[in-house]
């Protein structure tokens, strides 16, 4: 889904709890888009339970509850506190899953920009519980060890952390993307093309670095930020080592990897396939990025759902954690049958 269609539904589900019912209509000459994307939408949105489409345009469903989908929590104000480490790149389209949820379960969202550093995050924390209007949060804090997780299990309100994971049992609520099963698409992709002799590189420092391991594949060569000062001198190691793709986290390290490549005289895919990891911005690349994409809307969404599930049900509820499965998105820069 891209952030436009996400920026689309959650002004459908704004207006839908402001007027009760959309006309088809007067969405799309508001929004700018045709009828048919309005409709598109509307039937998106039906499939989740969020949506009754009808002749015309779309209502509010009933207040039954679908299995397994907290009821409605309109009637009961919750405000919710949301903390990540930025505004920008990775975690918008995580920002705007959660606000669309948080329109269509009738609960309000406090987002906060924090940092990678804990006691940024402490603070953000911190200031909203003590403000008093929070009655749960989402956070994606700095997870370096496990203090910060007891400090969060400490806190009095519920939270459910985003995009981390304890590295211990712990009865606090998490949600995530699989990352794992991410690289192994990335993998699986490039044996179904041939390559039999692939490397992982990853970002110093970052939390999804953390969650890139596969069986088959070496630790990962770990890049720093800005990586091109290394770069070069991976791929020489590649060569050498008789590498033939790479799969590369985040984007703009791929696409320096990629830059990288030309210079050296290399074609990618031809001498050096390439998978980045995060779809931010490879399709920018040149050529575009064959890229693992996480599920970052639907990692939102799932996180408001399971606040608001914790709110409702109470401490009996056992707690939860979800992986949410990534999808590959196959550009030019992978789809190359190496000669055997």
């Amino acid at each position: 889904m891209t952030l436009f269609q996400v920026q689309r539904h959650e002004r459908l589900l704004t207006e839908l709890h402001a007027r009760g019912a959309v006309r088809v209509r007067e969405l799309a000459r508001d929004l700018g888009v045709s009828e048919l994307t309005i409709r598109r939408d509307i039937a998106a949105l039906a499939a989740r339970n969020l949506v009754n489409r009808v002749h015309g345009g779309a209502t509010l469903p009933s207040r039954s509850r679908p299995a397994g989908r907290p009821r409605a929590a309109a009637t009961l104000g919750f405000t919710i506190g949301m903390v990540v480490p930025s505004l920008d790149f990775y975690w918008p389209p995580v920002i705007a899953g959660a606000r669309a949820a948080a329109a269509a379960l009738g609960v309000t969202l406090q987002l906060r920009g924090s940092s990678y550093e804990p006691d940024e995050d402490r603070r953000q924390i911190s200031r909203l519980v003590e403000a008093g209007e929070v009655r749960g949060l989402l956070l994606a804090p700095s997870l370096d060890d496990d203090a910060m997780v007891e400090w969060i299990g400490g806190l009095p309100v519920p939270s459910v952390l985003v995009e981390r994971q304890p590295r211990r049992r712990h009865r606090t609520d998490w949600v995530r993307s699989d990352h794992g099963l991410g690289l192994e698409l990335a993998v699986q992709h490039l044996r179904e093309h041939g390559h039999r002799r692939i490397a992982l590189l990853a970002s110093r420092g970052s939390p999804t670095s953390s969650y890139l391991r596969h069986p088959d594949l070496p630790s990962p060569v770990l890049l720093d930020d800005p990586p091109h000062r290394m770069v070069h001198e991976v791929l020489a190691g590649c060569r050498g080592a008789g590498v033939t793709a790479l799969i590369v986290h985040s984007d703009p390290h791929a696409i320096a990897v990629a830059q990288a490549c030309a210079e050296r005289g290399w074609r990618v895919p031809e001498d050096m396939a390439l998978i980045s990891y995060d779809d931010e911005v490879a399709h920018l690349g040149e050529p575009p990025l064959t890229a693992v994409r996480p599920p970052k809307n639907h990692v939102g969404r799932l996180a408001v759902e399971l606040i608001v599930s914790r709110l409702l049900d109470g401490s009996q509820r056992p707690a939860q954690g979800v992986l949410v499965a990534p999808s590959l998105v196959v550009r030019q820069s992978s789809p190359f049958r190496v000669r055997v």
